[in-house]
């Protein structure tokens, strides 16, 4: 399942544009995320191709989201040879969980904790208590490996772009409402920000793994 060598992957900055590893990478040591993927339809690029563009009159250096997620966790650090009976209790833990549908459709401005990097995001209006119970279990499974549990009372959302920095000052205001009545004027908005959950994912180094829901 592992094949090679036990190194996490190495770390490039010039491979993820300039972004700081906010913590150190060393021999065996690998970053662990679990979220809920998001597969973008046509419509939602769509709708990302007038937002995008939009936003990027205020912050020029926006760039798109390679991948659209949402995170149940934060990047916590895993030994090696913990990833395995870490996914193992996650897979445990998510299949009695019943799948549910959500909607993302209020824009909002994030940055990580360190004020480095800011997204714009889409955050969940509806099944948001949901995202709560799929948290706690996540945390349960945290706890056990003695690892971070995620963010107190988290606001769970969709990031679409990311730039460096912290442009809170030049996103929020003006430029927050004028991409909101762009979501909210889009056609078929509602149907198309109304995402069915089937599955969580864990990102291990470079290794994925997939849990499906009930």
């Amino acid at each position: 399942m592992f094949p090679g060598t036990e190194e996490g992957p190495e770390d490039d900055s010039t491979k993820h544009g300039g972004r700081v590893r906010t913590f150190p990478h060393e021999r065996g040591n690998w970053a662990t995320h679990v979220y809920v993927p998001y597969e973008a339809k046509e419509e939602f690029l769509d709708l990302l191709d007038v937002l995008l563009p939009h936003a990027q009159t205020y912050v020029p250096r926006l760039v798109r989201m390679e991948a659209f997620h949402l995170s149940l966790s934060q990047s916590v650090v895993l030994r090696h040879h913990w990833i395995l009976p870490f996914v193992q209790a996650l897979k445990a833990r998510m299949a009695s969980f019943q799948r549910f549908f959500f909607t993302a459709n209020q824009v909002k401005i994030y940055t990580n904790q360190e004020k480095t990097r800011t997204f714009i995001g889409l955050e969940v209006t509806s099944g948001h208590a949901q995202f709560l119970d799929l948290v706690s279990e996540v945390d349960r499974v945290m706890e056990e490996f003695d690892l971070t549990t995620f963010y107190q009372d988290p606001s769970f959302h969709l990031s679409l772009a990311w730039c460096v920095g912290d442009a809170r000052l030049q996103l929020e205001g003006q430029c927050l409402q004028e991409l909101q009545a762009i979501v909210d004027g889009f056609e078929d908005a509602e149907v198309l920000l109304r995402v069915h959950i089937e599955q969580v994912r864990c990102k291990s180094g470079n290794k994925f793994f997939s849990m499906p829901l009930k």
